[in-house]
């Protein structure tokens, strides 16, 4: 009614008021500019450690750390294996304090931010030291170990970036849920047929209760890996990758 009114006695005095309050209430709340998010490729300085004798080793192993570990340590653990093995391990892209902003580093492939972004570079990582090492030295036998985090990474570089090798050993790490398994054994069932697949777990593993060290290998068994709990925790046990890999003749011996 006090609309009616004040537009019968000055319509015009209305319309100004209106538009003056507009302009004071966006000088008092500016609508806020649009945001976007834009992507550029760079060159950056990675690196990776190598334990052995390239020259007169025959079986490569490429071994991806866990969160949180470094390459130049996580290597310590192949030190025990025979001199017939070539170990080569590559850094997680990201490094960073364990604890705060400063003190010891580690590493990790990935987080949950830009998650493709850095799922497409590991695998374009581990392929460029693959073929950096390849090209250098011939090797009869190749193997791809991915232990916990370092697993996911191992699985999608087999699966989807073309990383083909004679073993794949996934050590202690789930399946990557977003990886279609089924499909991706599909689209490349030659490699993946001709190439001996492997889960290990222990059965003290502190990340995984008993039931899901039974549901995860199970897994793993439906689709084509051979599963193993060992006695052990969240830990590599060279001497089961030593046995497994080292072949031997039937009375045992090498």
């Amino acid at each position: 009614m006090w609309q009616t009114q004040l537009q019968q006695h000055n319509p015009l005095r209305l319309k100004l008021v209106t538009l003056n309050y507009s302009i004071a209430w966006d000088s008092i709340y500016p609508k806020e500019p649009e945001q976007m998010k834009k992507t550029l490729e760079q060159t950056k300085t990675c690196r990776y450690f190598t334990h052995g004798n390239p020259e007169i080793a025959n079986h490569v192993i490429y071994a991806l750390h866990g969160y949180g570990q470094l390459p130049e340590y996580f290597i310590r653990k192949f030190h025990a294996l025979p001199e017939h093995f070539f170990i080569v391990c590559p850094e997680g892209l990201h490094r960073f304090y364990l604890n705060g902003t400063s003190g010891r580093v580690g590493a990790s492939w990935m987080t949950k931010e830009a998650r493709q972004d850095d799922i497409q570079d590991t695998m374009n990582w581990l392929k460029r030291v693959k073929e950096d090492v390849e090209t250098n030295y011939y090797f009869t036998t190749k193997t791809l170990l991915g232990f916990s985090q370092g697993g996911a990474a191992a699985a999608r570089s087999f699966f989807e970036g073309g990383f083909n090798v004679d073993n794949l050993i996934i050590w202690a790490s789930v399946f990557p849920p977003d990886l279609p398994l089924h499909a991706e054994m599909q689209r490349y069932q030659n490699s993946v047929n001709n190439t001996n697949k492997y889960f290990f777990i222990g059965d003290n593993d502190e990340y995984y209760t008993p039931e899901q060290q039974k549901e995860i290998s199970q897994f793993y068994t439906q689709n084509g890996f051979k599963s193993t709990i060992y006695a052990g925790n969240h830990n590599l046990n060279s001497a089961i990758l030593n046995d497994l890999l080292t072949p031997k003749t039937t009375d045992g011996n090498l």
